[in-house]
């Protein structure tokens, strides 16, 4: 057998090696696309585009405003929520430039008998007085906001209206006019303190793999454009507008009312996976009932989006076991006739427990011990609830409710998990706590 030559053996093997290099792009392993393909070998090197240049820059300005890895980085409720957002967002700017315009001709733009420092007042009071408002909501209403965002988030969206309005309607009373605009001022302090506490919190809901700052950094690029499509659309009402009161009031108030509506909108999509005092009363209610556990979307759609005071007509259309317990209850908020007929009865059935609880007037008081824990608060709350729906329909209250939170409230935690539900805390604020010793008296013998 002839031998082959070496370099005639090297040649041989670089004619039979080849190479395919693919290039594929896409932020998520589940959503890439191909763009090249590269087959090379020792005589040749052919490259071949995938899809349409068309696509491929498309693609790169969509990253631009979602977030990396959409759709599986976020959750299902993130997409209809920013669309309802967004479209909220454009008739506030639209609006904006509607009420600027009325307020800065309220304060004299464009007269000659105006003055700068009298203008320069005006709008150093408004401002003012919207800083001083946002300190006292934040005050007052602060650690709510966590525990009921769906409904801050409105309520911020409605004053924010309401500040609008405020600026709109300042030049039809002059002598009234700093009043009117500080009112106005104080509306929007509290739609900043609630828009922004509240989108934080929504912000962590929508993250689903840690990427709560790309979600929120992606948010800011959508509504950068939402800003300039309105304040141009805004430019463009104005204009035609000018000098016609009735055309002014009535794209004001249409848009208002779109607004209004794209806002509820918004937060009846959210589905939201936290445990609130609402939330809870509902699922409980209906595992008592049936046994299961409803989903995040299943609650979604029964809870309050409004202040229980203005939704009082669709009370039967929810269930409010959360409104007969107050959770934190102060001890010193008690008599010495509920003390001894309430709180030393009830103080031996929760030997072993970091709460009481206590019944009075079909109120289930609930007092958490300085030394409980986050699981030790949402145990107390679910078992003030067992006692609320009973309170009526049992003798022996803390014994039956003793022995349910015994049989079911693991099976019930369990099932609330394995439907995604986050059962770590519950969210309501507790400003008040306890510390006791329970020493039961014994009975002497002769």
């Amino acid at each position: 057998m002839e031998a082959v030559p070496p370099s005639s053996t090297s040649s041989v093997s670089n004619k039979s090696k080849t190479i395919t290099l693919e290039e594929w792009n896409g932020s998520s392993p589940t959503k890439l696309s191909k763009t090249f393909t590269i087959k090379a070998s020792s005589s040749s090197v052919s490259i071949r585009r995938s899809g349409a240049r068309f696509t491929h820059v498309w693609r790169r300005l969509l990253q631009a405003f979602v977030p990396e890895g959409f759709p599986s980085s976020v959750t299902a409720d993130y997409v209809p929520f920013q669309i309802w957002d967004l479209l909220q967002g454009l008739s506030t700017y639209i609006r904006t430039m509607l009420s600027t315009q009325a307020l800065l001709s309220a304060i004299g733009v464009g007269e000659k008998s105006a003055t700068v420092i009298g203008a320069t007042f005006q709008w150093f009071l408004r401002d003012l007085t919207g800083m001083l408002g946002g300190i006292l909501f934040t005050f007052y209403q602060g650690s709510n906001l966590d525990s009921n965002a769906k409904m801050w988030r409105l309520v911020a969206d409605l004053m924010n209206d309401l500040g609008m309005l405020m600026d709109l309607i300042s030049p039809l009373y002059p002598s009234a006019f700093v009043f009117v605009v500080c009112l106005g001022s104080i509306s929007r302090s509290f739609t900043g303190v609630a828009s922004g506490a509240t989108r934080a919190a929504l912000t962590q809901h929508f993250a689903l793999q840690d990427n709560a700052a790309d979600i929120s950094a992606k948010e800011g690029s959508q509504e950068t454009v939402a800003t300039m499509i309105g304040m141009a659309l805004g430019m463009l009402v104005a204009r035609i507008t000018i000098g016609h009161p009735l055309a002014i009031w009535f794209t004001f108030l249409s848009l208002t009312l779109f607004h209004i509506y794209a806002n509820y909108r918004a937060v009846r999509c959210l589905a939201l996976t936290s445990l609130n005092p609402e939330r809870s009363s509902i699922l409980l209610h209906h595992f008592m009932e049936t046994g299961q556990v409803l989903s995040p979307k299943q609650v979604s759609s029964q809870e309050h989006v409004l202040p229980m005071q203005l939704t009082s007509w669709s009370s039967k259309k929810a269930y409010s076991l959360d409104k007969k317990v107050h959770l934190g209850t102060r001890i010193s908020s008690f008599d010495n006739m509920e003390i001894k007929e309430h709180l030393l009865s009830a103080a031996s059935h929760y030997t072993k427990a970091k709460y009481l609880l206590v019944e009075s007037k079909g109120m289930i008081n609930v007092i958490v011990h300085k030394d409980s824990n986050a699981a030790d608060v949402l145990r107390s709350f679910v078992h003030a609830l067992v006692l609320a729906n009973n309170v009526h329909k049992s003798k022996s209250l803390h014994s039956e409710g003793q022995m349910w939170m015994e049989n079911q409230y693991e099976v019930f935690i369990q099932k609330l998990k394995s439907l995604g539900w986050k059962t770590e805390r519950l969210l309501s604020p507790i400003i008040w706590r306890a510390h006791w010793i329970y020493e039961p008296l014994e009975e002497k013998t002769d």
